[in-house]
């Protein structure tokens, strides 16, 4: 069970710098270079195709190292038994990585896709592109910066339960 628990740990650090290193990346320092007009809207999506299935197979690891991990810690007492800090700050992280995860989600097939429409549309009706690249942009501005504040959460929740 020790080497598991070593593979565990070694394999949720490297996707952990994976995945929150492809956050970094796209939100805090792709986008206001972006913003900036430093890099183009088609560079931009070519980076976000290029990161995202980095990012997916990380939080895919993270998962299941972390179901490891948290299965073998001695603060572990069952499935939702809510009775210390450790597994409180455990709640919280798994709920910030639904809600992570779902705005990924969102973003991959709801948002991407519909940016990606936007270009069929501005070589018919010019303007109504532009009001909605506006809107779009504005939204992919805060689902990256939500993600931004859950992994920041995930990580605080991660340094309050290994503190314990």
């Amino acid at each position: 069970m020790f080497w598991i628990l070593v593979l565990s740990y070694w394999i949720h650090l490297l996707a952990t710098v994976v995945w929150f290193g492809s956050l970094v990346l796209m939100g805090l320092a792709a986008w206001p270079a972006r913003q900036k007009g430093a890099v183009a809207d088609n560079s931009w999506l070519t980076l976000q195709k290029r990161l995202t299935p980095w990012a997916n197979v990380g939080l895919i690891l993270l998962l299941i190292t972390g179901f490891v991990q948290m299965t073998n810690d001695a603060n572990y007492n069952g499935f939702l038994t809510i009775d210390s800090v450790w597994a409180w700050a455990m709640l919280v992280k798994h709920a910030a990585f639904v809600l992570l995860a779902t705005t990924t989600v969102y973003l991959q097939f709801g948002l991407y896709p519909a940016i990606d429409r936007l270009a069929l549309l501005a070589e018919k009706r010019p303007n109504l592109a532009q009001t909605e690249q506006t809107k779009l942009n504005q939204r992919e501005k805060q689902m990256l910066g939500l993600n931004l504040a859950c992994a920041a959460l995930i990580l605080f929740c991660t340094a309050v339960a290994t503190a314990v």
